[in-house]
């Protein structure tokens, strides 16, 4: 079962005032309803691939209209989909346009939306949740990018949503595809705010506890990448030193080094995989007088500016 599915299970199971009731169904339909006209009359349908969102209508619609309902259910053969529920109504359809705003003054249907419907900041929610039961979709929280989505069939009707979504400080925003427009959260955390304004808690702990878990993995990764890649340079740093220091006790003779020299020579032959910061902690066992980091660093660049003399020497002689 995908994530998608188990925030519209928790969200079909939450109650509202009847003012909520009126904006969650106005949305249900907006965003799954459609409308037929035959010779019986006007009819509104809505339909979903959900069984639960399809229970959650026709409870809503009992409620605040009770009036019958034909509920019937097709296969999806292309994709091997599941079963296609569609719920029609054929009763007070003029009183249910009028009442859900589904149908604008110049006659279209399921674009404009009045204010009346989401004026109260418990409604606002309440739309937003049943717009994503009609026809939202959310990546688990395991994967690599974060991305809920709900459809829209207008660009009008996107605008909508995403005038609400915004009241809560979501950046929501809109694209259009093949089946129309679309209004998408990308950030994980407008995400969470999203799944928090709606009432889906459980589904917000499982999507915050799963991103924190992916997060620190990532961020241990880092932390390994990182070490590797400093093991790397100070291996590659050691084994320069080493040859420039062969290259200098090739051509020079012991008392041609300085001391300050051999004793950066001794503790590099002695230790050759070790970093700056080993040698200095060995320093402490086998010299007089302990070497600091910085004292290592400047003797081996000493070490590499006299492996270089030498060599230009070489070839100039």
């Amino acid at each position: 079962m995908s994530f998608s599915t188990d925030v519209k299970t928790e969200l079909t199971h939450l109650s509202n005032a009847n003012c909520c009731n009126r904006a969650e169904l106005s949305a249900l339909f907006h965003i799954g309803g459609s409308m037929e006209l035959n010779s019986e009359g006007l009819h509104v349908l809505f339909q979903s691939s959900h069984l639960g969102v399809i229970r959650k209508a026709v409870s809503l619609i009992k409620s605040l209209y009770s009036v019958e309902i034909t509920l019937t259910s097709k296969k999806q053969i292309k994709f091997k989909k599941h079963d296609m529920y569609v719920i029609r109504i054929d009763q007070s359809v003029n009183r249910i346009l009028q009442e859900l705003s589904l149908m604008g003054r110049d006659g279209i249907f399921f674009q404009d939306l009045s204010p009346e419907i989401v004026s109260n900041d418990c409604c606002k929610r309440a739309y937003l949740r049943g717009a994503f039961l009609a026809g939202g979709s959310l990546n688990r929280p395991e994967t690599a990018t974060y991305h809920l989505e709900i459809q829209c069939f207008s660009e009008k009707q996107a605008h909508s949503l995403m005038h609400i979504a915004n009241h809560y400080e979501l950046k929501a925003k809109i694209a259009k595809n093949k089946r129309g427009f679309i209004v998408y959260l990308k950030e994980a955390e407008k995400i969470a705010d999203f799944l928090r304004v709606t009432g889906a808690t459980q589904a917000l702990f499982m999507f915050e506890d799963n991103r924190i878990k992916r997060d620190f993995k990532n961020s241990i990764n880092r932390v390994i990448n990182c070490d590797i890649a400093n093991e790397r340079k100070a291996l590659d740093a050691a084994s320069q030193q080493l040859s420039h220091i062969k290259l200098i006790e090739d051509k020079l003779k012991p008392n041609q080094i300085t001391k300050s020299m051999q004793e950066a020579i001794f503790l590099r032959k002695k230790y050759p995989e070790s970093t700056l910061l080993e040698l200095s902690y060995a320093s402490q066992e086998f010299l007089k007088e302990p070497l600091s980091k910085s004292a290592l660093n400047h003797r081996f660049r000493a070490i590499r500016d006299l492996a270089n003399r030498l060599q230009i020497e070489e070839e100039h002689s």
